[in-house]
């Protein structure tokens, strides 16, 4: 049996491809039983992100055309349209890509840890529907394991490594409690989007999106119980704002020094934090001159970004060694599922001579024979049939000069 990974990512498929290959969660159970079906495979799990698509699977051979076919007919493509995309991995590669995809250190943001929850999430659909077996149940468990073992054991995810991060850590600094703060966000695009969800996680008190356009403002303050105005609003709101972003697509300022002036002090002089993300910028250069005012531009956060980026490109290589160990680990468990067969069969082999000895004691007992009798010649009987068959093979591989049987049965006999 062969364990595989078959898939297509970020770095090797354009969007129009990962979209056409993605499985939303509510057509896995079904689908995953289907692929089942295959008549090479025996377990199957399925990831999908919005960055990758990647199928697990146990199979009696490497030979993966089977799986193209399959994907070609449930996804009505052309293989031509999605082979040249994909990439696969085999046996050990496998186990150390599930290892490296769990822990972050193949995504696009390096460390992100989403895509643990993700992998869960796979685990999860594929025991449900039945489709794991002890193999793949049991590399799921280990990847889990390793991505823990990183992530406590190195810093990968512990430093931000996107501009919006950086920022809401930055007013964490400043801010003794998000939850008491309100912040306005300038724009509706993914940057303010993901500056959004970070303070939502954070417990921001109030968000206040404005935007050129209203419905784009409303659709994303929906999101984090937040209020939508138009950009024509903000100097009604801004004096409101102890935390100012700015990520827009706007050639002209759209704060100015005057009006931020005018909004600090109708706050009677309270700080005010403000980050413009945007190029060219969205917040006049000399708000900075101002008092009470915290003005941090791209390039100020980038430089963190930087520097974290290059804090866990140096966890990433502790990363690598940790999943080095954790891969021996699985493969040692593998290896012993080799000697489980022969030992389940030796065992019963054992269990049949004990039974049939047994009854031919307890036979002549029966009969009235004296107990100590009966016994001795009950363990005489036992042992010769036990130690028969070995000290049998063993003449002969003395006869046939097999001095690798005879080392292997004294490691195995545990004799000096």
């Amino acid at each position: 049996m062969t364990l595989l990974a078959v898939g297509i990512n970020y770095n090797t498929a354009p969007i129009a491809i990962r979209e056409r290959l993605a499985f939303p969660a509510d057509v896995l159970d079904n689908t995953l039983k289907k692929l089942l079906n295959i008549s090479d495979i025996s377990e199957a799990a399925i990831l999908s992100t919005c960055n990758r698509t990647e199928f697990y699977y146990h199979a009696n051979s490497t030979d993966q055309s089977s799986l193209v076919e399959w994907i070609a007919d449930t996804k009505q493509i052309a293989p031509a349209e999605f082979t040249p995309y994909l990439y696969s991995h085999i046996d050990n590669q496998t186990i150390r890509h599930m290892f490296r995809v769990a822990c972050g250190l193949d995504s696009m943001i390096l460390g992100e840890p989403q895509i643990l929850g993700q992998m869960k999430t796979a685990y999860q659909a594929a025991y449900e529907a039945g489709t794991l077996g002890k193999t793949l149940s049991k590399l799921f468990q280990h990847t889990f394991s390793a991505a823990k073992k990183v992530r406590t054991d190195t810093a990968i995810g512990s430093s931000p490594v996107s501009v919006a991060f950086a920022a809401v850590q930055l007013a964490q600094q400043i801010f003794d409690k998000l939850s008491n703060q309100t912040a306005l966000l300038i724009g509706a695009g993914e940057t303010i989007e993901l500056t959004a969800r970070h303070l939502h996680q954070h417990g921001i008190g109030r968000i206040i999106i404005a935007n050129r356009t209203y419905d784009k403002a409303h659709a994303l303050a929906s999101q984090f119980n937040g209020y939508a105005i138009a950009l024509s609003e903000i100097p009604d709101h801004l004096a409101e704002a102890d935390i100012v972003v700015s990520s827009t697509a706007s050639q002209l300022p759209i704060l100015g020094k005057g009006r931020v002036e005018s909004a600090i002090k109708k706050r009677k002089h309270k700080p005010m934090f403000m980050v413009d993300l945007a190029v060219p910028r969205d917040i006049e250069p000399e708000v900075e001159q101002l008092r009470d005012v915290y003005l941090y531009t791209v390039d100020d956060l980038q430089h963190t970004v930087n520097q974290n980026m290059d804090s866990r490109r140096r966890a990433a290589e502790q990363a690598e060694e940790i999943i080095d160990t954790k891969v021996e680990h699985f493969l040692a468990w593998l290896r012993s599922q080799g000697a489980q067969e022969t030992i389940r069969d030796y065992r019963l082999q054992a269990e049949l001579t004990r039974d049939d000895t047994l009854q031919k004691a307890l036979s002549q007992l029966n009969s009235g024979a004296p107990a100590d009798e009966v016994l001795q010649r009950l363990a005489h009987t036992l042992t010769n049939k036990l130690i028969h068959t070995p000290c049998a093979q063993l003449r002969e591989a003395g006869a046939n000069e097999r001095h690798d049987l005879i080392a292997a049965s004294r490691e195995i006999f545990k004799l000096r």
